[in-house]
């Protein structure tokens, strides 16, 4: 069981920095198109396009990230102790949800993708890259959402909920 959820951490953990990286890029590219449109008056075709397809990636590759380090939106006043059986619950209750949301978007992403895979569907834009660059990452990311919210659940009921999350307030 730890190989599992030190294995689902370290995809996690991986995913996120690769999230970050495709901000880094979205960053640069936007920059690049500024300068080109603004200085040279010669504006691109791809940026727009590759930076939205790298801001869907980062949406769903992060969101396992976030879980694991416990950045997920929370409300605390009344679940303010950790070691309380309804602060178990409540968080077992939200992780339960959750991969339902997910498993959901991971069926349905999933069916989406591989039809317009098979299907060869491009983007209705001037680049037209392959659609199935903006449908993978949502059942991907759905995907490792799920394990991630399973390996917490294995948390909260095996582990101390940290201290510091409650010092650190509502986030």
């Amino acid at each position: 069981m730890k190989l599992f959820m030190s294995s689902i951490d370290a995809v996690s953990e991986f995913t996120g920095k690769i999230a970050a990286w495709c901000l880094f890029f979205v960053g640069f590219f936007i920059t690049y198109e500024v300068v080109m449109r603004h200085v040279f008056t010669a504006p691109t075709i791809w940026v727009d396009e590759v930076s939205r397809i790298l801001q869907v990636w980062v949406v769903f590759l992060a969101a396992s990230y976030a879980l694991k380090h416990r950045d997920m939106v929370t409300i605390e006043i009344i679940l303010s102790n950790p070691d309380t059986l309804r602060r178990r619950l409540a968080e077992t209750f939200a992780i339960a949800m959750l991969v339902i949301f997910a498993g959901t978007a991971a069926y349905y992403g999933y069916g989406l993708w591989l039809k317009e895979t098979m299907a060869g569907h491009t983007t209705e834009t001037y680049l037209a890259p392959p659609r199935w660059l903006t449908d993978a990452p949502v059942w991907i990311g759905s995907v490792l959402l799920i394990l991630q919210a399973l390996v917490q659940l294995i948390r909260i009921w095996t582990e101390d909920i940290p201290h510091d999350d409650v010092l650190e307030g509502a986030h």
